[in-house]
């Protein structure tokens, strides 16, 4: 008997549909709509001349108590420097106490400016690219996003969850990182993006005051990348610690942990509230690298 020798055309095309069902499977059930996404979330959010600040608190300044805060990036706001409070750069000094004190080894901007350069220029330069930054990241612009509760779990909870890049919508208008971590799967590629968008709040930590929670970056996601588009106020850990990562937009405020709390809480990324404040206790900010 002679023995069947299969074509080489279609031992490639099994050998190729092999590939692909196994990726498939190792990749889990959402990458397909993952992976179809628009586009524009695959390149990150170009964030001007606000690039380079840690944290913005819009035209109603920032609030530090506590003395482990550090800023490792630029801060700003559009209002006068007497809204600015615990804080010191290295050319001045804004209302510190010695129970508030918290480094920026950056630059503060004001209404009122550091010595050397021209009053508002860049701080208003800075809230107007914050602000085109978040119309970029809205619904309107970046439609098509995703909602969470698609993959299982609860609407609008993103605690206990392993993200692949793309665009992520809530369907009650807030998202929660509660009852457990957070974590954005770069599958290998540096560049990927992640952008989550909400109607209103975003909350980290939970549930309960007592519980810090993080979001991780795996298999080469980076933090520069990742996009936190709020529609009111961002509360970051109110129990204190934990680690949040990305550059958070906030149409209102951010508000990290609770006053009395020592356990720092860690921010890779940016803290940008355009028409309210940002109030922090024992808060480290790392503005990532471009």
């Amino acid at each position: 008997m002679k023995s069947f020798k299969a074509p080489k055309a279609y031992l490639a095309s099994m050998l190729a549909m092999s590939v692909f069902l196994g990726s498939s499977l190792a990749y889990g059930s959402d990458r397909y709509e993952s992976d179809h996404h628009s586009s524009a979330a695959r390149s990150p959010v170009a964030l001007g001349a606000a690039a380079s600040f840690g944290v913005f608190g819009g035209g109603a300044g920032m609030t530090n108590q506590g003395i482990y805060t550090v800023i490792n990036g630029d801060m700003g706001t559009t209002a006068a420097s007497t809204l600015i409070t615990g804080f010191h750069d290295k050319g001045a000094v804004y209302t510190q106490t010695p129970l508030n004190i918290g480094a920026v080894n950056g630059t503060i901007h004001t209404a009122t400016a550091p010595a050397g350069s021209v009053p508002n220029v860049i701080a208003a330069a800075a809230a107007l690219a914050a602000q085109t930054a978040f119309d970029k990241l809205s619904p309107v612009a970046l439609p098509g996003g995703k909602d969470v509760s698609s993959l299982g779990g609860s609407a609008g909870q993103l605690g206990n969850r392993t993200l692949a890049p793309g665009i992520y919508k809530s369907a009650p208008g807030s998202f929660a990182i509660q009852g457990g971590d957070l974590y954005l799967d770069g599958r290998g590629d540096p560049n990927s993006v992640w952008v989550f968008q909400m109607a209103s709040t975003l909350t980290v930590g939970g549930p309960g005051a007592a519980f810090p929670q993080s979001v991780y970056l795996v298999n080469g996601a980076q933090a520069k990348n990742v996009y936190w588009q709020v529609g009111s106020a961002a509360t970051i850990n109110a129990a204190g610690g934990g680690t949040m990562v990305g550059t958070i937009i906030a149409s209102s405020g951010v508000t990290f942990s609770t006053a009395g709390n020592v356990t720092a809480v860690i921010l890779n990324g940016r803290a940008l509230a355009l028409h309210a404040s940002v109030t922090m206790v024992n808060t480290k900010v790392n503005v990532p690298a471009p």
